[in-house]
């Protein structure tokens, strides 16, 4: 039976030289990079080599990347010290956002900390950017507006230059969740005047537990984990080498090939899409995942025409068959309710239920997809 992956964004498998760097890190590098033995400086050594590569990639200083266990704590390191340091009383965002920025939200707006604003999002999941303009106008209000750069069901592409320069035009903190987005796309931050992004290594073929902020220098966060002075004060907790560097290079060798592989996926994408609208009528394809001008190139999201039974079944009857693929994040992998995006978005029940979402990597192949069609085309004769 095949083995075929088409859940790369929900995790991505290690490039094998980032396995090499990672092996080599936990025998050479052992050392508490807090220690001031040469164990430890060379340990040291080599995560402030780290920094400064992501930094320079990005536009940024090596001062503003923080590292941290992911997206996640990210996501919530600058959302709760935006409120709590930095004077935020209201933030703007969309009810399509990933749980990492709507259930923090959600909780200070329930402390009654902030006032939580929802831009209304048109049927491909763009927010509105006039609304945005007219909110930021309106008030006074020190406000975050946080936006994903990917949405990571959908594959939507938000324009974060042109939200970024609205922000600064009203004084507005900008944040994105770029999870989806680092590793795949180019970032210049000297000039996209954004003050916070989040990101997470094993979205680009790098290791789990371990990613980065990109904190603005001129935002003086205070710790969402305290104990200790790591991570220049922003972050207690001894620093994982292995991994850190394990990033490093997944990092480094995304952009090395970022335009051959972004050329090599784009097309399995759209003989992906061909090949679905040939063999498959009535398939569907949700937010804006079948325009490359307005998607990413690594996700599609479809929904197939179903009965309800083999709705119910499809995602175990193609693992039966050796693909691998979801029905959004997996984060929320586990619930039995309908996407909150596509929810969002206003489909029908059908349409939702009947969502698959499969996320493309450089490790993919036609012939893949000619067979998960094949077998779509034979679990939905039966």
């Amino acid at each position: 039976m095949k083995q075929i992956y088409f859940d790369h964004a929900a995790t991505t498998p290690l490039r094998p030289e980032v396995i090499e760097v990672m092996h080599q890190a936990m025998i050479a590098h052992f050392g508490n990079p807090s220690s001031t033995h040469q164990f430890g400086r060379q340990a040291k050594s080599g995560v402030e080599q780290a920094r400064k590569t992501i930094a320079a990639q990005l536009g940024a200083h090596p001062s503003e990347i923080i590292f941290t266990s992911g997206g996640t704590e990210a996501d919530n390191m600058i959302i709760y010290g935006s409120v709590r340091d930095l004077g935020v009383q209201r933030v703007i965002t969309t009810a399509i956002e990933h749980h990492a920025v709507l259930h923090p939200l959600e909780d200070l707006r329930d402390r009654g900390l902030i006032e939580l604003v929802f831009l209304s999002i048109d049927d491909s999941g763009n927010p509105d950017l006039n609304q945005l303009t007219a909110l930021l106008t309106q008030e006074s209000t020190k406000t975050l507006v946080s936006l994903m750069h990917v949405n990571n069901e959908i594959g939507t592409l938000l324009d974060v230059s042109r939200v970024a320069q609205i922000c600064r035009d009203n004084n507005a903190l900008f944040h994105s969740d770029t999870v989806q987005s680092i590793g795949h796309f180019t970032w210049n931050l000297q000039e996209i005047p954004i003050d916070f992004l989040t990101a997470a290594a094993h979205k680009f073929h790098g290791p789990k537990g371990v990613g980065f902020a990109f904190i603005r220098k001129k935002h003086p966060i205070k710790p969402l984990i305290s104990g200790g002075a790591q991570e220049r004060g922003f972050r207690a907790g001894t620093e994982s080498v292995h991994s850190i560097l394990g990033m490093e290079k997944a990092f480094v060798l995304a952009y090395q090939n970022l335009e051959q592989e972004k050329d090599y996926i784009s097309g399995l994408k759209k003989y992906f899409i061909d090949q679905l609208k040939s063999r498959i009528p009535g398939v569907q394809f949700n937010g804006a995942c079948s325009d490359p001008e307005k998607s990413t190139y690594t996700v599609l999201n479809v929904s197939l025409p179903l009965t309800t039974d083999q709705s119910l079944m499809m995602l175990f009857q193609l693992d039966m068959q050796g693909i691998a693929c979801s029905k959004g994040s997996a984060c929320q992998s586990g619930s039995t309710h309908a996407s909150h995006v596509l929810t969002e978005l206003r489909y029908d029940t059908a349409r939702a239920a009947n969502a698959i979402r499969f996320s493309l990597a450089h490790t993919n192949q036609t012939d893949e997809i000619d067979y998960t069609i094949d077998q779509l085309c034979a679990l939905m004769a039966q």
